[in-house]
């Protein structure tokens, strides 16, 4: 319900909302703030942050923003409206700096999206939650949150690798490595309270580590 929200959070929801619909009929306005590789090297850092208010079109906003008012209120709840905000924003520049490096050989690569940093709060609330349900519109059947953490990681890896569709996949996999370091800083009590899970959750974040060298271009 929408009285139940955080105000912070229907205003962040407000304001990328009103800046995206900006970049819809403003195609210069567009292209001044959004992820490109050449640009950011060059010096225009601001578009690390500028980005994640962009978005393609309504769909693309839509789904984003969903998700965020979704998973958004669990995490202010569990760690308050600073912690959230700090893992919103940690996530995005998180994500969109191993995109940087991802795709560093690609000087006119670029993207949009709220979608690293939402996948930081996603991560976070599973991380959070492990055991919570979630309902995907692709799965008939209700799923862990541990399980779908697992799983969405191991799917960015492959994205990556594969340039499956016109899809973000390194800024995604960043975004949600760092909804998953900012939250045990934040919060590393998670780890005594559920280690196992941690752990679990960790796999994938190991994995990158040990064989990020093999999805490099």
């Amino acid at each position: 319900m929408l009285q139940d929200t955080n105000q912070i959070l229907l205003l962040l929801i407000l304001a990328t909302a009103l800046f995206s619909m900006k970049g819809f009929s403003d195609y210069g306005f567009f292209e001044k703030y959004k992820f490109q590789v050449n640009r950011i090297l060059n010096g225009e850092q601001v578009r690390m942050l500028t980005s994640g208010f962009l978005h393609a079109d309504w769909i693309h906003l839509g789904f984003n923003m969903y998700a965020l008012y979704l998973f958004g209120n669990i995490v202010i709840l569990r760690l308050g409206v600073f912690s959230f905000l700090g893992i919103y924003f940690g996530s995005l520049l998180i994500g969109n700096l191993y995109s940087l490096y991802y795709h560093k050989k690609e000087p006119y690569y670029s993207a949009i999206g709220a979608s690293g940093a939402v996948s930081g709060i996603v991560y976070s609330c599973i991380l959070l939650y492990p055991e919570m349900e979630l309902f995907l519109f692709f799965i008939p059947i209700p799923i862990k949150g541990y399980i779908f953490g697992v799983i969405y990681l191991l799917y960015s890896m492959y994205g990556m690798k594969k340039q499956l569709g016109n899809i973000g996949h390194s800024a995604h996999l960043g975004g949600a490595i760092g909804g998953f370091i900012l939250t045990l800083a934040i919060y590393p009590e998670i780890f005594l309270i559920n280690r196992t899970m941690v752990i679990i959750l960790s796999v994938p974040v190991l994995i990158l580590l040990i064989f990020g060298k093999s999805l490099e271009k």
